[in-house]
């Protein structure tokens, strides 16, 4: 397996792997055409974030979406995990573990990251699981949310 920066040569895997989560996480059926610009803007714009692959045998299996926040606390950047899918037939087969050390490892090597965050649905109780099991923690924030219609 390679976690890798994505091109946009991957955007069709990209969206396909965005439907299919929002789909299945929140029982949500996302607007073809507005995922599409979403998609296409980060690409043209790398300081909205990056999109990282992981595949097997040259085919995409996960991706994952960082996007960032300035810490002031920290003099330094954190970077937020979003966007998170692994095909269905590749789960349970460290995909994730794979994209969150790459990840990780990346926050390692640059003294200006300080760190990652993700949020993640309530009832998504098998996400939660795999994150705690790598060391993450759920328990000093809360989100909240308002969104523009």
């Amino acid at each position: 397996m390679v976690v890798r920066e994505a091109t946009t040569e991957d955007i069709p895997s990209l969206l396909d792997f965005q439907l299919k989560m929002a789909l299945e996480t929140e029982n949500i059926t996302l607007e073809i055409s507005a995922l599409t610009l979403g998609v296409h803007r980060l690409f043209k714009d790398p300081a909205k974030g990056r999109y990282y692959i992981a595949e097997e045998n040259d085919e995409p299996i996960g991706c994952l979406m960082t996007t960032y926040e300035w810490s002031d606390w920290r003099n330094g950047t954190v970077l937020w995990i979003q966007s998170v899918y692994v095909a269905r037939e590749q789960r349970g087969k460290g995909v994730y573990k794979e994209m969150y050390n790459h990840i990780k490892q990346l926050v390692s090597d640059d003294p200006d990251l300080r760190g990652i965050r993700l949020y993640v649905d309530k009832t998504n109780t098998g996400a939660q699981a795999v994150y705690k099991n790598l060391g993450m923690n759920g328990e000093h924030y809360t989100a909240y949310e308002w969104m523009k219609d």
